[in-house]
């Protein structure tokens, strides 16, 4: 299977697997790790990538957590939807099919999205499905608008120019072709931080080029004209935000702004050096983060809704 990695990057075999089914009849591929009983958290990808992106994550959470992992539509093995099957709508539909499908009414996690997957949080924050089962949220390198704007990866002064040229390349139908030392050295450079280490590069290289060009293609235009930013403020569930400062895709200006308008926001970590690919390229510090917010808003309140059933029982 192409999209698969080396052993020692993948994440551990799954304890359970399923499609899910959207709003508009689309597929979604969804793995289930750790207890099923345990703290939930809920891993939504970005452009290009799949649930590989998440490998740190998963071997490290599932072993006290239940950690569950969907294929963005048109990645991994999620199939690639019918005409017009690319749209924010989408995003946020697909993330609250997944949400219905494997967590029980009213069971609270922490959701985290990087990139692509961030702006599924906002776009989904109105959603029902969310507020019903967001406990916190984690935003990785993301942003809410203006992406073509601000991005860092053409070295050109900002102007129309730079955008136009930005959003073309977003959205060009190129094929990546196989992964070479210098495809990896363009997508480090786009993509990662200047220190990112060779195997990280490596792991993130081959991610990418799995991403089958039709689904490249589709979430680029829509990622080039993309606006969630009125959604921030609809994220009412507490929110923690998490940015490289060399992020030349969605530069720490966009995390910033994030920050400043969340309602209930935690607070903005900017991780020295790092680029777009964060959960890749600085794994402990997101894990961490996940950890945190599953502690402080989902373990404690599990803990306390039992013992006060239990105190209920004895009476």
């Amino acid at each position: 299977m192409s999209r698969l990695l080396h052993r020692d990057d993948a994440p551990p075999a799954p304890a359970g697997e399923l499609f899910v089914t959207s709003a508009d009849g689309s597929r979604i591929h969804v793995e289930l790790h750790g207890p099923e009983d345990a703290p939930a958290v809920v891993l939504a990808h970005g452009w290009t990538c799949n649930t590989h992106f998440w490998a740190a994550q998963i071997r490290d959470l599932a072993a006290d957590h239940r950690v569950i992992a969907y294929d963005q539509r048109g990645h991994g093995l999620t199939p690639e939807p019918g005409p017009g099957g690319y749209s924010v709508d989408a995003l946020a539909d697909d993330l609250e099919a997944v949400l219905a499908a494997t967590l029980d009414p009213g069971r609270k996690a922490v959701l985290a999205g990087h990139s692509m997957g961030g702006m599924t949080l906002m776009a989904a924050a109105r959603r029902p499905g969310l507020r019903e089962h967001a406990a916190a949220v984690l935003l990785c390198s993301t942003g809410s608008g203006r992406l073509t704007a601000e991005a860092l990866v053409l070295p050109l002064r900002a102007s129309a120019f730079r955008t136009r040229l930005t959003a073309a390349v977003l959205g060009a139908k190129a094929p990546l072709g196989p992964v070479t030392p210098v495809s990896k050295k363009l997508l480090k450079y786009a993509t990662m931080g200047a220190g990112s280490a060779p195997e990280r590069v490596d792991v993130c290289a081959r991610i990418v080029h799995a991403c089958p060009r039709r689904a490249r293609v589709g979430w680029g235009h829509v990622l080039a004209g993309l606006d969630v930013t009125a959604d921030v403020r609809e994220l009412r569930v507490p929110t923690a935000v998490i940015a490289g400062t060399g992020d030349r895709l969605t530069p720490p200006v966009h995390a910033r702004a994030i920050a400043a308008a969340l309602p209930v926001g935690l607070g903005l970590t900017e991780l020295a050096g790092m680029g777009h690919m964060t959960p890749v390229e600085a794994p402990e510090a997101v894990t961490a983060k996940l950890r945190e917010l599953t502690t402080r808003y989902v373990a404690n309140r599990t803990a306390s809704s039992a013992a006060t059933s239990e105190k209920e029982d004895v009476a």
